[in-house]
């Protein structure tokens, strides 16, 4: 029997669309998780060595971490009826314009996805900026006919800017609602506004799942931009975490004599204890998303990722999520310790012979005390 499903969840009103909103429909009573604004949310999904999935679990099969101290979790029941809105985004600049045909006609593909449960879907589109296609409808017919008609754009990819977008619309839907992002892009970022430490905060900081399906890019100006959010970023000047050494007795600067990783988590060994474990977590976390955004975000925030090839591994990557969507488990905790910054999740299950994918972090804000519902 299927215990539970995806874990995303919800937040307020909704988004003005680019074109006329279908009604919604009228909800029937649906099993609804009641959030506070301190409780995370921890969709996770279980395999055997087979790879089947495993739905028999309990709350007490699970063991999860929040910064290395334990956490008493509590497994949502009978989600699964829980409507979700969905944000498709879509790119359409650089190394994308080779790709656009390939998204067209996954409209069955989508029913079978969204088709069983009351959902709400948006398109957004990028290039070096982010645009609304269709605002959110229930109606699949006017979603496909968006991805049908896809223009290549500039020659630049924001990606990090795209997804805060999409988060942003999504933080306007009726808390009923699951969230969840279906991201079509490239790995790297090539033109976003918003920072790498920017958009590690705002897709942390909210329970919204990202599935994504990314293919890399040789450009030059994309992996150029890429260097730009890299580790060697430097910290404060003559900080712990500065990468200026100061110059030698002939004014030339004197290098490194660690690498900039090494000295970060040496850096962080120098921190309060308490502070530890956040800080590498946050440092492993940027670092993961400037080698690729699309698997980091699907693993922060416990969705998945899968390499894309071509119009067929397509359809079977979004079968895949299909049958995942309504088979995750819905865990959910409240932190003991809320301290702001970045937290790192860590789930396990007692067998050794089954393995767990779940979101690895989340975001608490300063005047928050844990993560935004």
């Amino acid at each position: 029997m299927m215990k539970s499903i995806s874990a995303l969840l919800l937040l307020a009103t909704i988004a003005a669309p680019a074109q006329t909103q279908a009604p919604s429909p009228t909800l029937p009573p649906t099993a609804i998780l009641t959030v506070s604004s301190n409780l995370v949310v921890v969709p996770a999904l279980v395999r055997a060595k087979n790879g089947q999935l495993v739905y028999t679990l309990k709350a007490s099969d699970f063991v999860l971490t929040d910064d290395g101290v334990a956490q008493k979790i509590h497994l949502e029941q009978d989600t699964g009826s829980q409507p979700m809105a969905m944000v498709i985004v879509v790119q359409t600049g650089g190394d994308a314009a080779v790709h656009l045909d390939q998204y067209q006609h996954l409209g069955p593909l989508l029913e079978n996805m969204l088709g069983s449960i009351h959902h709400r879907v948006a398109v957004v589109g990028f290039d070096s900026t982010p645009i609304l296609l269709h605002g959110f409808t229930s109606n699949l017919d006017y979603i496909n006919h968006s991805l049908d008609t896809l223009f290549p754009g500039d020659p630049h990819a924001a990606v990090f800017d795209a997804i805060v977008y999409a988060v942003k619309l999504l933080a306007q839907q009726p808390t009923t609602y699951r969230r969840s992002i279906l991201l079509l892009s490239q790995t790297t970022d090539d033109g976003s506004q918003t920072s790498l430490l920017d958009a590690l905060h705002a897709i942390s900081d909210t329970n919204t799942v990202i599935y994504s399906v990314g293919f890399h890019t040789t450009a030059t100006e994309s992996r150029k931009e890429a260097e730009k959010f890299g580790s060697d970023e430097p910290g404060p000047q003559h900080g712990c975490f500065s990468r200026d050494m100061g110059k030698d007795a002939n004014g030339k600067p004197i290098p490194p004599t660690e690498s900039a990783a090494a000295q970060d988590v040496n850096c962080v060994e120098e921190l309060l204890p308490p502070l530890r474990l956040a800080h590498i977590a946050e440092i492993a976390a940027r670092r993961a998303l400037h080698r690729n955004i699309s698997a980091s975000v699907a693993h922060l925030t416990g969705g998945e990722y899968f390499k894309f090839k071509n119009a067929k591994t397509l359809d079977q990557d979004l079968l895949t999520i299909a049958n995942h969507i309504p088979n995750r488990y819905v865990l959910t905790f409240q932190p003991s310790a809320p301290t702001p910054g970045f937290h790192s999740i860590v789930l396990s299950v007692d067998y050794k012979d089954l393995s767990v994918d779940a979101r690895n972090g989340y975001w608490v804000n300063p005047d928050q005390g844990a993560a935004t519902p």
